[in-house]
């Protein structure tokens, strides 16, 4: 499953609107995922490969071995 090792970020689902003459005529599921990335990290004093989305990384919350 998709999911990010610090923030616990996964799958979200939601509807997928089609609009046709200026009304939302049928809808589908979607889902979004997040923009995992598969990083060597420090956790707890080890090197360690784990996924992480881009947030999580652009914020500084993981410390890249």
């Amino acid at each position: 499953m998709a999911k990010c090792a610090i923030c616990e970020k996964s799958i979200s689902h939601g509807n997928k609107l089609s609009i046709t003459r200026s009304h939302i005529s049928k809808r589908s599921t979607r889902t979004w995922k997040p923009n995992l990335r598969s990083v060597k990290a420090i956790i707890n004093g080890e090197p360690k490969r784990i996924k992480v989305c881009a947030k999580c990384l652009r914020s500084g919350k993981v410390t890249k071995a």
